[in-house]
């Protein structure tokens, strides 16, 4: 579905503070409140909004994260991402077009506990093979 520049401006809004009011939302946007909400309505209904969620903060996330590059063998995929599931520290996992077929993103709470799931990444069936990256600190954070 195409939206317009004031749909892409309601997105950005909500994307920024998605429990801005209705009422504020219109005023930053020139728009009446039912204008707003008719908008916002099909925005969800098409799938452009897909849900509202919590954003952690810094002091509510695991202190270690990390991103993991993953080599599988052929035809292992499903079988090594249902393994990764089962793994709690395992945030995302993305495929890839290159030299990795995944792409992990990790969190936990000790180095023991992030070691752990990266031995039990290398050890699962069908990982070839596995780099892992201990993110340092975030420079930036559009999410």
């Amino acid at each position: 579905m195409k939206y317009d520049e004031i749909d892409a401006k309601l997105l950005d809004l909500l994307a920024e503070n998605a429990r801005e009011s209705v009422t504020a939302l219109a005023r930053k946007l020139g728009l009446a409140r039912t204008t707003v909400q008719a908008r916002i309505e099909r925005l969800e209904t098409t799938g452009s909004i897909a849900g509202y969620t919590l954003r952690r903060g810094a002091k509510a996330r695991p202190p270690l994260r990390a991103t993991v590059l993953i080599s599988i063998e052929p035809r292992t995929g499903p079988a090594v991402l249902a393994r990764l599931k089962l793994l709690s520290a395992v945030e995302q996992v993305q495929t890839t077009s290159g030299r990795w077929d995944l792409i992990a993103i990790l969190s936990a709470p000790t180095t023991e506990a992030l070691d752990e799931t990266l031995d039990d990444i290398g050890a699962a069936k069908g990982v070839k093979s596995s780099e892992s990256l201990i993110h340092l600190s975030t420079k930036i954070d559009r999410s």
